[in-house]
């Protein structure tokens, strides 16, 4: 199995998540469920940017790839996270925020640009280069944090809701360009939604939480 994440488990409130999960490569996997029912807190744990419970820890196991990342820093998991807002760097410019990865990776700035700048005609992004975050429509930061999130390669893809800040029209749009892009990058992702339509549209595999 290309990515399994075993034992998540995590208590808040009267609400309490025993999770496990497998994925195939190259496919998008749906967690679907009403607000409050852990979806979020499921990606958090796989990212690592939030922990089991502290009497589960030990049962947690995350294996990608046939690697165990289980203990991984968040940034040497090699899982890209697209979040609801997009959470674009406000201070750079379009093509500086989707060459930001691979700088930080060690390339230089010059080759980075040429690499973002032809990234963002694969999302008709073609020409928005020096546009800033503050002039983008809701589905085009969508857009960029996908091509910011995808150029550094990835292994695995962690998307929490990233439609449902658009409105009806361009969500469904959005959906399918998403399920396009997926098939044409061949990236594997699992996603959150609240939207049953949206997940029967862009997920191989729908699994739905309570």
């Amino acid at each position: 199995m290309f990515f399994e994440a075993k034992n998540i488990h995590k208590t808040w409130d009267s609400v309490t998540v025993d999770f496990s999960l497998e994925c195939e490569k190259n496919t998008m996997t749906c967690l679907l469920g009403p607000s409050g029912s852990g979806k979020s807190t499921i990606l958090n744990i796989i990212a690592g940017l939030e922990e089991n419970d502290k009497d589960f820890q030990d049962q947690l196991k995350i294996t990608l790839d046939g690697n165990d990342i289980t203990k991984l820093p968040p940034a040497k998991r090699q899982i890209g996270f697209v979040f609801q807002s997009g959470a674009l760097f406000n201070h750079l410019n379009v093509v500086d925020n989707v060459a930001y990865g691979l700088i930080t990776a060690g390339m230089k700035k010059k080759d980075a640009r040429i690499k973002a700048s032809e990234y963002l005609n694969k999302f008709d992004l073609g020409g928005f280069d020096k546009r800033m975050p503050q002039t983008l429509s809701g589905g085009e930061k969508q857009r960029v944090a996908l091509a910011r999130t995808l150029i550094i390669n990835p292994k695995l893809i962690l998307l929490d809701e990233p439609l449902s800040a658009l409105d009806a029209d361009l969500r469904k749009k959005m959906a399918t360009q998403l399920k396009n892009w997926q098939k044409e990058f061949g990236f594997t992702a699992i996603m959150v939604t609240h939207d049953l339509v949206e997940a029967e549209a862009v997920g191989d595999v729908i699994i739905k939480l309570n």
